[in-house]
């Protein structure tokens, strides 16, 4: 294990959350203690936020880490990395925070392990600025299976803005090593699904709206393609606060999986939101490529863990991306290579060689 601390610049590039979350879980992974100073430099509000300091605390119980300037508007943590654990654990953000941002800091950990690791989260499940978590169970779990990755998600109460108060409970298997992948046969679209909700005090026909006109968006590029997007009431127990928007899915015939969703807001049409989220999965498919812009960057650290190399096709390259690239490499030491490929305009291969990590807990 290294002593001394690997210095981490959190106002490069994307300059925000993303650059805590993927350098406290490589510290952990690599036993690298690291400091990380101009936290969120970039944003508003710079310094940790809520959320943030409950997964940097959630990561240190799951690796019997110690963390120093923990606190709410610091802007240098220092982390200090130790073995694994197995076990039971919870964050709470008390807030609408993301829980899929939690979870997103704390799995890697996970998969490296002896043993299944189990979290409860507590915080919003559908918030701005953050995949929703039916991302995480309609887009991301399939995908990260060809790694060999395997966790199940239970939703047992969803949380919306200002309020929170979701709660997710997720099961994460352990791993050997990470498979590598080659990603790069995009194949034809062949079904697309999705999930139109209300929660709250908000009427049904607020999800049936967003429901047929992101369908009708869609077959005017797709006509072909079977469509079915669920329209969803949530009953009280199952919800807190109020909260309405779409997510839609398309599947493609080598399993490839893209999406596009929007969150309703105070004044904006169901109309909008479909349309928003729509499009965003149209432009997703516009490319060619096997990824959409945000399963792009969250497969970065299981790139440079992989044993082997991983090739994956995408779109353009996203800020958050370059983000990940820049910090796994500089932590992990793995090669990544970006470069444009003929097709359709704006078409790019992401390679890298991955370090092999091995659990050496198993």
């Amino acid at each position: 294990m290294a002593t001394s601390l690997l210095e981490i610049d959190g106002s490069v590039l994307e300059g925000g959350g993303q650059i805590l979350r993927i350098s406290t879980a490589l510290s952990c992974l690599t036993r690298q203690p690291i400091t990380v100073y101009n936290i969120r430099a970039s944003r508003s509000n710079p310094g940790l936020r809520p959320q943030h300091l409950k997964g940097l605390e959630l990561v240190a119980d799951i690796c019997d880490g110690e963390l120093k300037g923990g606190t709410v508007g610091s802007r240098l943590i220092q982390f200090f990395p130790s073995k694994i654990k197995p076990g039971n654990y919870s964050a709470d953000t008390q807030t609408a925070g993301s829980i899929c941002l939690l979870i997103q800091v704390a799995m890697p950990c996970a998969w490296f392990a002896n043993s299944p690791v189990e979290m409860t989260v507590k915080g919003g499940t559908n918030a701005e600025m953050a995949p929703q978590i039916d991302y995480m169970t309609m887009v991301f779990k399939d995908v990260v299976k060809r790694f060999g990755i395997e966790f199940d998600c239970d939703i047992r109460r969803r949380g919306y803005f200002p309020k929170g108060g979701g709660e997710v409970f997720v099961s994460v298997q352990p791993v050997p090593f990470i498979k590598p992948i080659i990603l790069t046969d995009r194949g034809e679209v062949c079904s697309i699904t999705g999930r139109a909700f209300v929660a709250g005090v908000l009427p049904r026909k607020i999800a049936s709206t967003m429901a047929r006109e992101a369908t009708n968006t869609i077959r005017e590029i797709y006509p072909d393609v079977p469509i079915n997007i669920e329209v969803v009431q949530e009953s009280p127990h199952a919800a807190v606060g109020n909260g309405t928007g779409i997510i839609v899915v398309a599947e493609t015939t080598t399993g490839c999986r893209l999406a596009g969703s929007a969150l309703g807001k105070k004044n904006v049409r169901a109309e909008k939101v479909a349309n928003d989220a729509a499009n965003m999965l149209l432009n997703n498919l516009e490319h060619g490529g096997c990824v959409d812009e945000y399963l792009q960057d969250q497969l970065i650290i299981l790139m440079a863990l992989a044993k082997g190399k991983s090739t994956i096709q995408s779109g353009a390259i996203t800020l958050h991306t370059e983000t990940a690239i820049h910090i796994a490499s500089q932590i992990t030491n793995a090669k990544f290579v970006v470069k444009e490929v003929a097709g359709p305009a704006g078409s790019f291969l992401i390679e890298c060689d991955g370090i092999g990590l091995v659990n050496s807990f198993l």
